[in-house]
């Protein structure tokens, strides 16, 4: 694989031609190089020769080093003297635009954190717009303490001066290594970084880490690819229940398993063996669509393809629907009034809806998230008072929960279907979401033909509260398979021991203080009972374009005291939130508008604020849940009924959630409270007590959490 368009020592590199240099570049590229792009790379030939030449030492120079995680190209790499240097071109501009810089310093961030032989040597990122006359005065290491020092600019008359100073800087800094453009690379892409690469390349090789002391998505994407293949060669119907810890890389593993199903190596789609990846997680699939439609518009403009953002959705929003959509689709197709409880596919509807482009299911069908399918009484109110989704259908006295209907869905299929449910434990957040259990009793009641494939890991007590056991000992189609378990987190690659620590801190676990001291060097973890000094802990940590944002439980009421407003319901604004850029208002790096777990579910950021209201108490070792009436006090919620019950277990699980969304760090603000009173001797605020607020700050420092 070539990692770059051009490499050559400096000796080799001011003795070739520059057109046989500019030939390479173009021979290399993929496809052919705008008329931009081809007038950049001649610009920067001749500029750097003249500042090589002055230098008159070796090196190597490299052009267009492929950054895969971000989906660039670093214009030029310098390994001079033990040092890298980044060098980003803005080749007849003058302006220097903050994008810009942050541009250069997510390279160097890129290299240092996930390039091998770049972690141990200085990294230096340098903006150059040519027509600018003024350059860095002051050459500072960055004070995170990790060799990268603060970006740099200049213009094309000031490189030369500039380097020299920098080599002046750290001398004696040690070889690198010879290997350097061949470095092992092991990035952590986001979710959104992955699903951008997948949609474009077919493939997430080049940006997600293969270690061999971890466990790997691969196994488990190539046990489920086999087992769809066995289906389709035996003409079956199978299910197969993918576990995996907080941030392991479940959601990956389904857009991975539906693109390479529907692709198999092909550059169209494989007729008639489409995969279809779908979530219940609003948000999630309305940033993701968004991502990419934007991704996919972009790259159509810079090779001048006429395209319209509206159908590069409509595109994108094939391999992505919302569960909801895809159900509705289906239900559009059935008889009804439902006759005997016995659903039936109506023909003439059904040719309707294929003639309207929504044929026959496909045969592979991922459900992210599969524990937040509806119960079967949610999904009938639904249906019998009309829907918001799809096609708003009255279907009164419905006789399925959502996965029995899902599972009923692929079960028309006359050949053969898989079912992919990826499940996260301990992650129902929502009343009326069923849980894996429903899953099970559909399989065991109404489709015992169905093959089962099943994580070990599923019968703990986390998932479907330690019933799969019993609901599967009459079952005689199962196989369960360690393959189908993901035990490690990959959203935090700097701490991969995030979630075992966030279990242990909710369970009361005595392990939770050690598991902490493990991770707090290299994924920092603090406490602070004031917002502001969160809100500049973060603005201190984030570099580049990393995000950061405030996060806060939707039963959560008492955060308007702080200045934290709650983002409004309603996707388009997580897609607002996720994507603009940082100057954007709307944007999470405002810290403004605090994001719940209805909307991160499934995303993550780099940084994050958990604002942990008095909705859940620590009080003699125990958890207390409390909703707010919206006007005088917080009512506590007690275990008397089932659905209490269950509710608690939704606020719990709200807190699992925020907790590992970050994938760098985090800070946990919980508030004073307020004990002022006024004259006559009342309290200022009684929904703000302290004593609503101690106790789980005073257990959190406990723990060892550092506060700042």
């Amino acid at each position: 694989m070539n990692r770059c368009l051009y490499s050559s020592s400096f000796s080799n590199f001011l003795s070739a031609e520059d057109n046989s240099i500019f030939g390479l570049l173009c021979e290399n590229y993929h496809g052919e190089a705008l008329t931009t792009t081809r007038e950049a790379w001649l610009g920067e030939i001749s500029i750097m020769k003249e500042v090589l030449r002055r230098l008159n030492c070796d090196g190597q120079i490299i052009f267009e080093y492929d950054i895969p995680r971000l989906g660039k190209r670093i214009d030029v790499v310098l390994l001079l003297k033990g040092i890298i240097f980044c060098l980003e071109f803005k080749v007849g501009e003058a302006k220097i635009l903050e994008g810009d810089i942050d541009q250069v310093l997510d390279y160097a961030l890129d290299l240092k954190n996930f390039h091998k032989f770049s972690e141990e040597h200085i990294i230096v990122p340098v903006l150059i717009a040519t027509k600018n006359n003024r350059s860095t005065e002051n050459i500072q290491m960055s004070v995170y303490d990790d060799r990268v020092v603060n970006p740099l600019v200049t213009g094309g008359d000031g490189i030369y001066n500039l380097l020299s100073e920098v080599l002046k800087a750290f001398p004696n800094e040690p070889t690198i290594n010879s290997n350097w453009i061949i470095s092992p690379y092991a990035p952590t892409p986001t979710i959104i970084e992955a699903a951008r690469s997948l949609y474009e390349n077919h493939s997430v090789e080049n940006i997600t880490r293969h270690e061999a002391d971890k466990v790997s998505t691969d196994r488990t994407i190539a046990y489920i690819l086999q087992v769809i293949q066995d289906s389709k060669r035996n003409q079956k119907q199978s299910i197969c229940f993918v576990t995996g810890v907080p941030g392991a890389g479940k959601t990956l593993v389904g857009l991975e398993v539906a693109i390479k199903q529907t692709y198999q190596g092909n550059n169209e789609p494989v007729k008639d063996e489409g995969a279809v990846y779908l979530s219940g997680n609003g948000p999630l699939v309305a940033v993701l669509t968004e991502a990419l439609a934007q991704d996919n518009f972009k790259r159509c403009r810079e090779r001048n393809e006429d395209k319209k953002i509206t159908a590069s959705r409509r595109e994108v929003s094939k391999s992505i629907q919302m569960i909801h959509r895809y159900r509705d689709n289906m239900l559009a197709k059935i008889k009804n009034p439902v006759e005997n409880g016995v659903l039936e596919i109506d023909p003439h509807k059904a040719v309707r809806m294929e003639e309207a482009g929504f044929g026959e299911v496909e045969h592979v069908a991922i459900f992210d998230e599969a524990q937040r399918s509806w119960t079967h009484k949610r999904l009938a109110e639904y249906l019998k008072r009309g829907g918001t989704y799809g096609n708003k259908l009255k279907v009164p006295n419905f006789p399925m929960s959502e996965a029995a209907f899902l599972i009923w869905s692929l079960d028309q299929r006359e050949d053969w279907a898989t079912i992919v449910c990826l499940v996260g434990g301990g992650q129902e957040i929502n009343t009326g979401e069923a849980g894996i259990a429903e899953w099970i009793k559909a399989l065991n009641e109404k489709f015992p033909h169905w093959d089962i494939y099943i994580s070990p890991k599923l019968t703990e007590p986390e998932y479907a509260e330690g019933k799969v056991n019993e609901l599967l000992k009459n079952n005689k189609n199962v196989t369960y398979a360690e393959s189908l378990h993901l035990a490690v987190s990959l959203r935090s690659f700097r701490a991969e021991k995030l979630s075992a620590f966030v279990h242990s801190m909710l369970s009361f676990e005595s392990d939770a203080p050690a598991i902490y001291n493990e991770i707090k060097d290299k994924y920092p973890i603090v406490l602070t009972r004031d917002i502001a000094k969160a809100k500049a802990w973060l603005h201190g940590k984030v570099r580049g374009t990393e995000r950061t944002g405030v996060l806060i439980t939707k039963e959560s009421a008492r955060y308007k005291p702080l200045g934290i407003h709650v983002l409004p319901s309603g996707d388009e604004h997580a897609v607002h939130w996720f994507l603009e850029d940082k100057i954007d208002t709307r944007a999470s790096n405002y810290l403004e508008d605090a994001a719940t777990e209805i909307q991160v579910q499934g995303l993550e950021l780099d940084y994050t604020c958990v604002l942990w209201d008095a909705d859940m108490r620590y009080a003699n070792g125990e958890w207390r849940f409390y909703r707010f009436n919206g006007q005088t006090k917080w009512v506590e919620q007690r275990g008397d009924t089932e659905s209490k019950v269950e509710l608690m277990k939704y606020m719990l699980n709200a807190y699992r959630v925020l907790l590992t969304r970050a994938r760098m760090g985090m800070v946990i603000c919980v508030p004073y409270g307020n004990a002022n009173k006024s004259a006559s001797g009342y309290w200022e605020d009684s929904t703000r007590l302290p004593e609503y607020y101690n106790g789980t700050y005073e257990y959190l420092k406990s723990l060892g959490i550092e506060e700042i």
